[in-house]
């Protein structure tokens, strides 16, 4: 496909480069049209120089096209550029916290730990052990309990318990 300057060659090359250019431009943009033609004369180039005659070589030419605008929309969605947002149009998040949140936070740890100070010292170290991250079976190791299974069913009557003093739900009156 290698044709010098002044050959017929040249023009073929130049009509295909546009039509090429012209095509992936109505679908992808001005920009990224331009890399894409030229990715696909190398490609024609390198892989297909007994293809000479504009017949054959428009049909390759937009074969190959769509096959590197698919890369290319594969390539966006893998890095989520089809899904980004302007930073400016992100709302940015108040930092002074809201005083009913507040409010409403502090209620609930407060009714929490009236209700864990009421649950009787299994429960509440049970609920310490897990707090510090340890596992069932650690936490049937520390208690001395004769199976995981029994660690299971204090944790859940353990849980019971503590809904139930906690007026059934997180919420207040649940």
């Amino acid at each position: 496909m290698h044709v010098g300057h002044g050959v017929p060659g040249d023009e073929i090359l130049e009509k295909l480069r546009e039509r090429i250019a012209g095509f992936a431009a109505s679908r992808i943009g001005r920009e990224s049209a331009e890399d894409v033609a030229q990715e696909v004369l190398i490609l024609l180039h390198e892989k297909y120089p007994h293809v000479k005659s504009l017949d054959e070589l428009l049909p390759l030419s937009f074969r190959i096209v769509r096959f590197k605008m698919l890369a290319l929309r594969r390539k966006a969605v893998r890095r989520g550029e089809t899904t980004q947002v302007a930073a400016d149009e992100i709302p940015l998040i108040d930092p002074r916290r809201d005083p009913a949140a507040a409010a409403e936070q502090r209620e609930t740890r407060d009714r929490l730990i009236r209700a864990v100070l009421q649950l009787g010292e299994r429960c509440r170290r049970i609920f310490a052990l897990k707090l510090e991250g340890k596992g069932f079976a650690e936490i049937q190791a520390v208690l001395g309990a004769a199976s995981i299974n029994t660690v299971y069913t204090w944790d859940f009557r353990c849980r019971k318990e503590l809904m139930a003093r906690m007026g059934g739900g997180w919420e207040p009156g649940v």
